[in-house]
């Protein structure tokens, strides 16, 4: 297999429970070499030395960070902040309550190609699951068996399918996809203009990718994640406002942002 340098970048705010069982599961990855990027959309000490007990205790090339300070909803300039700071050639873009199978990067790996965007799926954990995992932190009770039994959704996707690639017209979710860095260093990154959360960091850049040439490619029975059960963050007033968004620029045709990349480097 191809040896690749790649950066798991996380979007990550306060749920450290999270982040503690996804840094384990990212320890016992099948491929290597490969750097992390926690992207914390806020500025918190306690999550600073927390961060600091995850690098000592599993080993990994670990890199935080942050805002200068928590004033709402600002994923996307943090995600560009992770960007400016990463060194891998290839990026993998996931959120930080959301547990990647131990094969996840090498899936990425092998189906990744220039001028493509990869994307998976997640299983959806139920609470009293999520529960058990904050607990335990025992990743084992993320075998198919103990979710069949669980109430956990989306179970198809934990079936480990790699020959499955699929082209697709949409399918971006900012909590499983990847692509070569230059290829969203081409587009000036994520738009800092969106403030709300459920478009900006997904569907956005969705359609400035595809307007560029990047064919969109579904590996999503093999790139698996197991989503850690919460309420609703977001609202549909957000999502309205998102999209409301997004269609001006469509019609402008911003396939470079102007609030992205350029303004942090």
């Amino acid at each position: 297999m191809k040896e690749t340098k790649v950066s798991i970048i996380i979007a990550f705010y306060k749920n450290t429970k999270a982040l503690a069982l996804i840094v384990k599961a990212l320890a016992t990855q099948t491929y290597h070499p490969f750097e992390v990027i926690i992207a914390e959309d806020d500025n918190n000490s306690t999550t600073k030395l927390f961060i600091e007990e995850l690098i000592h205790q599993f080993k990994l090339d670990i890199t935080h960070v942050y805002q200068a300070e928590d004033a709402g909803f600002r994923k996307n300039k943090i995600l560009n902040q992770a960007i400016i700071a990463s060194n891998g050639e290839y990026l993998i873009f996931i959120d930080g309550d959301c547990i990647p199978h131990k094969d996840f990067i090498k899936r990425y790996v092998q189906a990744s190609e220039p001028k493509t965007a990869l994307f998976g799926r997640r299983v959806m954990l139920s609470e009293s699951l999520t529960q058990k995992l904050y607990q335990s932190k025992n990743l084992s009770l993320l075998a198919y068996w103990h979710l069949l039994t669980k109430n956990a959704k989306g179970l198809k996707y934990s079936f480990s399918l790699p020959v499955i690639k699929q082209k697709r017209d949409i399918g971006i979710y900012g909590c499983n996809w990847g692509l070569y860095k230059n290829e969203i260093v081409a587009i000036n990154g994520f738009d800092e203009d969106y403030v709300t959360a459920g478009v900006g960091e997904d569907s956005d850049i969705e359609w400035r990718l595809k307007k560029n040439g990047i064919q969109l490619i579904s590996i999503r029975f093999s790139a698996t994640e197991y989503h850690l059960h919460h309420p609703l963050n977001y609202s549909d007033t957000d999502v309205k406002i998102g999209l409301k968004q997004m269609e001006v620029k469509k019609i402008a045709g911003e396939l470079r942002c102007k609030n992205g990349l350029d303004k942090l480097s």
